[in-house]
Order: structure tokens, then sequence, then C-alpha cells
């Protein structure tokens, strides 16, 4: 009968795992993320490399972290409930034990995603822990080799198939609608009383919209705002044009307002539901301000 694993070895191979799949998971998140209405799917931030290795170094350290308190609990547990009920270990007690203790952290995930959601997450958490937990208790020698090597060749396809299907549009990649000047008349709303009227002889009506450029000068100290984080209110009577850019991701409508600081609004939504946004803060935040058509005319 094989020996047990170290236990420093069982730690290391299931960090390599984890490791592993979270960059699967992040390609994946990558290639959804093209796919999603998003201002930033058009391109990320070139900062990003930089922090790549502080990263992995909080990747070792979470993946480290999880193979301690959750990993090897699985794997250990599982071997005990086979001695007890099977009078043996059993290797598929792994992911019925992991479907337990991955039901929390499955839900968690969702993000309030519903009955199908909850139910997809705490599949893919199950088998996220299924396959270092397995690992674990294997009883093989020489295995960081093959783990590696799959490991690398399972992150490749699934970058291959994402670029792939993206290029191809099996996964159809998100763009902005693209809008003429006649689009943009009418009454656009943030759902929470703030609108702007836009009409055809280029006059604009601003009622109650929030001002987001005036809101970071009054946080950074320069403006007149109180700084407490809401954003100012803005209402006013100004002239407004349409920027068609160079494509789809850089057409914009230039409006300018007495007593507002905000100058243009990017084009986002989709084709049956275009929408008028400005970033809250720093645009790689993701924060939006967002205003809809509405139903009503001009």
């Amino acid at each position: 009968m094989k020996k047990k694993r170290l236990f420093g070895l069982s730690l290391l191979l299931s960090i390599l795992t984890l490791l592993i799949e979270a960059v699967i998971a992040l390609i994946v998140a990558v290639v959804y993320g093209f796919t999603q209405e998003s201002p930033n799917a058009g391109g990320g931030s070139a900062l990003f490399i930089f922090f790549l290795p502080v990263l992995a170094v909080f990747g070792i350290a979470v993946a480290g972290t999880l193979s301690a308190v959750i990993v090897f609990p699985t794997a250990w547990l599982s071997d005990v409930l086979g001695r007890r009920f099977g009078g043996r270990e059993a290797w598929w007690w792994v992911p019925v034990v992991a479907s337990v203790v991955s039901f929390v952290p499955g839900v968690a995930l969702s993000g309030g995603a519903g009955p199908a959601g909850i139910a997809v997450a705490w599949l893919l958490t199950t088998a996220a822990l299924t396959v270092p937990a397995l690992l674990w208790r294997s009883r093989r020698e020489r295995i960081f080799g093959p783990v590696t090597l799959w490991g690398l060749v399972a992150v490749v396809l699934t970058a291959v198939v994402g670029g792939v299907g993206l290029a191809t549009g099996v996964f159809p990649e998100y763009r902005p609608p693209t809008v003429t000047s006649a689009d943009i008349v009418g009454r656009w709303s943030d759902g929470h009383g703030g609108t702007l009227t836009f009409t055809a002889d280029g006059r604009v009506s601003a009622v109650g919209v929030d001002d987001t450029d005036a809101d970071a000068d009054a946080d950074d100290g320069d403006g007149d705002g109180d700084g407490d984080g809401e954003l100012d209110s803005c209402t006013g009577q100004g002239t407004w044009t349409y920027e068609p850019g160079r494509g789809a991701w850089s057409q914009m409508v230039d409006v300018t307002v007495d007593l507002c600081t905000f100058d243009y609004w990017n084009i986002g939504g989709t084709e049956s539901r275009p929408a008028l946004y400005q970033y809250i803060g720093d645009p790689d935040s993701g924060d939006l301000y967002r205003l809809t058509r509405t139903s009503g005319g001009s």
C-alpha cells in the first residue's frame, strides 16, 4: 500500500491546482465580459500588467489559505466517511462532501441570480473544490509534472476557444449601438427624476441631472460641493451636438449647459435600448451614471 503524500507536498499540489483553476476562471470571465454590455469591454488598462506580480503573490496566499481551510478538510472528511460507511476510503465521497461544503460559497458567488444562477454557481464551485481534494488524497508519485502539463493545456485550450469564439462571432462581442443625431432627440431619464431633453434644433434642457464632474471637483477640494460623496444636481438650458467619432466606441454627445460642468456623454446600451452615460470617478472603476430614452417625446 502506497504511503500518503506529506502534508506540505499535498498543500503545494492543491495550491498549484487552485491557481490553474483561477487562471481558467479569469480567462472565461474576460471572454464573458467582452460579450456583455460594458464601457470597458473595448479594452483594459495597460497598467494591469504591472499588477501581475502583486496579483500572483495574492493568489498564492489565497490558494494556500483555501487549501488548508477547505481543501484539506474536504479530503480528510471524505476519507473518514468512506471508512465509516463503506469500510474503506472511496474517491466518490469527495464530490459528495465538496457539494455540501460548496453550497454557501456557491450561493454567495451567484450574486442573487435566482435558482438557475445559484445552481450553476454551486456546481462550478463543487467542481473547483473536488479536483484539488481528489489530488490531495491521491497516492500517485510524480504527480506534479502531469498536473502542471495538463493544467497548461487546459489554460491554453480555454484561451484558444475563447479567442476563436470571439473572432468568429460564436461568442458575440458587445459593441455600443451606432446612433445618429435623430436618435438622440427626445427625453432621457436616469429613473430618479433627472432628465435631459434634446430637441432637433440643437437645444437641450437639463432637470435634476447628476453632475459627476462637479462631484469629482468637490471631492478633490476644488469645487463648491459639500464633499460628502453625493452627486451635485444640475438644472438649466444649453446646446448639444452629436459627434460620431471614428467608430461605435468613440461616438459621443457634446452637451453644454449653464452652471453644469459636464461636457460630453458616451453612447452605450443596446440597439433596442441605447443609453447615455458618464463615468463616476475613476473610469477603471466601471461606476456609471446612465440615462435611457423614455417613452415621452421632446
